[in-house]
């Protein structure tokens, strides 16, 4: 009993260890490290900053963004403090009734804090103001809105250019959760279910697949991560996509294909993950967006199909029933694609006839006398 308990748990948790060796995730999340980088090559995300922040997570954007407005006001209210006490304009000094300060109304280092704010994001109160007395101040004054401009201008547009990005747009495109192998039009397919959640279209949509797995080549090298290419189709093709419904699209395991020496007693024993992309441009945005998931082998079903999920209404309207979007149904399959074609090829062979390379036909010579 013990060693049966064992044997189910150690089984159970390689399962789980297996269900989680994936390179993208569900959701298309890519589970990849970088280790060993060298220290020069970290530099390289600074150089493209523009980049490095738009791929930054929100709370750090966030920090950064709040930090870096909060810090030049704060390093400016510095430098106007430092000017109105090298001149002597702050009232600890006890200026004469005619001194004309640099910076009318600055008492310390909260009002300079205040008038770096007012400078850098054109309020202008009106109460503290620069003087012509300073002409460092007048040049302070001028590189603080240079500056300031520029600041406002990075992290705003860093902001805008993350909100407006595809990225977002591909979560409404859904993926079903299984794939399945099935005849198809006398052919067995693995086939993939896709939906568009929005009625606005991906222009130009374009979907393909990559089969990752570990292969060894023949001379003795062993490849982690080795990529197949994995062509889908639809029935009317797989460039420029009409997806205002959901789609199945299938890929036809032939000779050709890395499926066809797989059988359904042997698929879960496979290592391999299906990775499926969809491109496509936004309609609202003209922007780019790129749609992914993956199946491991314990998520391709064989011998089922997806359930119908388009129906049509009483008033002539068409329906799409996402209940049944992942939904499968078992079908009478071949248990392999190697059977299958052996069996269309043995009743295609039945239908012709055959010559006997052994038969030698004798001609005989008729006469035409009669003996009575």
């Amino acid at each position: 009993m013990f060693s049966y308990l064992r044997k189910r748990f150690t089984s159970h948790i390689t399962e789980r260890s297996r269900r989680r060796a994936r390179l993208v995730s569900k959701d298309g999340r890519c589970n990849i490290e970088f280790g060993n980088v060298e220290e020069q090559s970290r530099f390289v995300f600074l150089i493209d900053i523009w980049t490095t922040i738009l791929d930054l997570r929100w709370r750090y954007k966030m920090t950064i963004f709040i930090s870096a407005f909060l810090g030049s006001w704060f390093l400016f209210g510095l430098l106007w403090y430092v000017v109105a006490y090298i001149h002597k304009d702050l009232p600890e000094f006890n200026p004469s009734i005619n001194h004309t300060p640099c910076v009318e109304n600055i008492n310390g280092l909260t009002s300079a804090f205040l008038f770096s704010l007012e400078t850098q994001v054109t309020i202008g109160y009106g109460f503290r103001c620069v003087t012509e007395q300073c002409v460092t101040a007048i040049f302070l004054l001028i590189f603080q809105s240079i500056l300031g401009v520029i600041i406002n201008s990075f992290m705003c547009g860093a902001i805008l250019a993350k909100i407006s990005r595809s990225k977002k747009r591909a979560k409404t495109i859904t993926f079903s959760k299984n794939a399945v192998i099935s005849k198809r039009g006398g052919k067995l397919c693995l086939l993939i279910r896709v939906a568009n959640l929005r009625k606005s279209l991906l222009i130009g949509s374009h979907i393909y697949g990559k089969l990752l797995k570990t292969t060894i080549t023949p001379e003795g090298e062993t490849i982690i991560l080795d990529q197949v290419n994995i062509e889908f189709v639809v029935d009317a093709g797989n460039e420029n996509l009409f997806f205002i419904s959901p789609l199945t699209i299938y890929h036809v395991i032939d000779k050709n294909s890395p499926f066809f020496r797989m059988a359904a007693e042997t698929i879960l024993q496979q290592d391999f993950e299906l990775v499926v992309f969809l491109d496509g441009t936004v309609e609202a945005t003209s922007a780019t967006c790129q749609v992914r998931t993956s199946y491991i082998p314990e998520e391709v079903l064989w011998g089922y199909r997806f359930a119908p999920i388009v129906s049509k209404t009483k008033e002539g309207k068409y329906r799409v029933d996402f209940q049944n979007f992942s939904k499968t149904v078992a079908v009478e399959t071949p248990h392999c694609a190697f059977c299958l074609y052996n069996e269309k090829e043995t009743k295609a062979k039945e239908k012709k006839g055959y010559d006997n390379p052994g038969f030698v036909m004798s001609e005989v010579s008729e006469t035409s006398d009669t003996k009575m």
